[in-house]
């Protein structure tokens, strides 16, 4: 089949591309903007990318165009559609269907899919399943929202032979996101994958530009939970009351919890050395590198959604010590005279707030943390959750924030962080300006942490070279 992806350059469907390619389709496909690393890796597989949308496109007469949820019905300034390409689509009647769909089909079907959801820590928790069984020597198949260190790649299909403990079927492991599908279909992406095992890790409203409230998010978990076969497993999160109504509303398969104390999986100890226990009792102990409560908890549900084909907790626990993280999940970017500079994907207040006390809690109270953030996500774009910031921000010293693109006061939101002279947060409305305030303030053995998620515009080589520079000049 040669299938033509519209929005080929984001992380799904860039996944998905590549999935296609290595099951032997022919793949092509076009992005507004076609930019590595993803356009890097797209070509290196032999793939062929054209930039824009437009309707000429419609002469590669593939035999199905799979469209990302980038594609809208969207027009320009002067009335032209702002992608021509789908416009010719409809127009001719041609075959059209969604990333999610075409994967669930074509990737999915006869696989025991394993599916990670949940607001926060979905890669790293799908990396760590995918570690874990691939640890096992059970092969899987993957599909991240990322790039795991351990594997390199962000997808790959997994041997079709190896067979998990649940029918028998190969296993394939996928961050299950709960934006919507696309322009023609509105629901979560999640439901087209029905999995046999899936993790709900934490729910809490975000995406305030598709759902109205956290009850129209719970809303859409629910449906997950609804293709869930009664021979699966719903592991959840047992610290969550949302999930808790999320399963009230109807659950037709077993569950195992995990988080709190009377949850079936639970942790004792600190998050960087802990024993796991299964009903009270301790089956297996983790230590690791990684920092934070919300890795320990990430931990807990791989393991537990491990169990559900087969792997044991200790030999879980025991893949999970050599588990190298997530690209851009505090990944250290460099140090210069002392002071390092670290790249972290956390954009919600809750996820910067995480980040932020898993440092703390490595560093103990006498390092200095200064956080640089970007309010990107359409959520935070909105303004919806800026009264949260000052909270998210607690654990720091100093905060930075860049303003370009808002259209709500970020001072006023920071303000009972004091932004005048001697406050703890200060704005910039461009880069250059924040590269020199955090230039400024910056002193050695301080940890500079860039948080979005988006490239924050190359702020972590910036930030490097000019404290370089700094030091040479003083």
């Amino acid at each position: 089949m040669h299938i033509h992806i519209l929005g080929i350059c984001g992380t799904f469907m860039g996944g998905l591309a590549a999935l296609a390619r290595e099951a032997g389709h022919r793949v092509t496909g076009c992005d507004a903007g076609v930019y590595p690393p993803m356009s890097e890796q797209l070509r290196a597989l032999g793939i062929d990318l054209i930039e824009g949308f437009g309707a000429d496109q419609m002469a590669l007469a593939p035999d199905m165009f799979v469209v990302g949820n980038v594609v809208s019905r969207a027009h320009l300034p002067d009335g032209s559609p702002k992608f021509a390409l789908m416009e010719a689509i409809l127009d001719a009647g041609a075959r059209y269907t969604s990333g999610p769909q075409w994967l669930s089909e074509h990737i999915l079907a006869g696989r025991h899919v394993l599916a990670v959801a949940g607001t926060h820590g979905k890669t790293t928790t799908t990396s760590m399943l995918a570690w874990i069984l691939e640890s096992s020597g059970l092969a899987p198949g993957f599909l991240v929202g990322g790039v795991p260190l351990n594997f390199g790649v962000s997808a790959r299909l997994g041997s079709s032979e190896q067979p998990g403990t649940q029918g028998g079927a190969p296993l394939f492991v996928i961050e299950a996101d709960e934006y919507d599908t696309a322009f023609f279909d509105k629901r979560s992406k999640f439901v087209h994958y029905r999995p046999r095992t899936a993790v709900l890790n934490n729910l809490e409203f975000d995406h305030a530009d598709i759902f109205d409230d956290l009850a129209a998010i719970e809303r859409q978990f629910h449906h997950l939970v609804r293709t869930v076969p009664a021979s699966g497993c719903v592991v959840v999160n047992g610290l969550e009351e949302s999930l808790a109504r999320v399963l009230h509303a109807g659950c037709w398969s077993p569950v195992s919890s995990f988080g709190s104390a009377v949850s079936d999986w639970s942790a004792s100890g600190e998050p960087g050395a802990f024993d796991i226990l299964l009903r009270g009792q301790r089956v297996a102990r983790l230590e690791w590198a990684l920092t934070g409560t919300h890795n320990q908890l990430n931990a807990l549900a791989a393991i537990a959604a491990a169990a559900h084909v087969g792997v044991e907790p200790a030999v879980a626990a025991q893949a999970l010590q050599t588990f190298q993280n997530v690209r851009r999940r505090m990944e250290l970017r460099g140090t210069v005279r002392g002071i390092a500079v670290y790249d972290d994907f956390a954009h919600h207040p809750t996820a910067i707030r995480t980040t932020l006390d898993g440092l703390r809690r490595s560093l103990g109270g006498q390092a200095r943390i200064l956080a640089a953030f970007e309010p990107r996500s359409n959520t935070m774009k909105l303004g919806t959750m800026k009264a949260q910031l000052p909270w998210a921000l607690e654990s720091a010293d100093l905060a930075f924030c860049h303003t370009a693109g808002l259209d709500w006061d970020a001072d006023a939101a920071l303000a009972p962080m004091g932004t005048g002279p001697g406050g703890r947060a200060q704005t910039a409305a461009t880069l250059d300006q924040l590269v020199q305030q955090i230039t400024q303030a910056a002193l050695p053995g301080d940890h500079i942490v860039c948080m979005s998620n988006g490239a924050f515009g190359g702020v972590h080589a910036r930030l490097l070279e000019a404290l370089a520079h700094s030091s040479a000049t003083v």
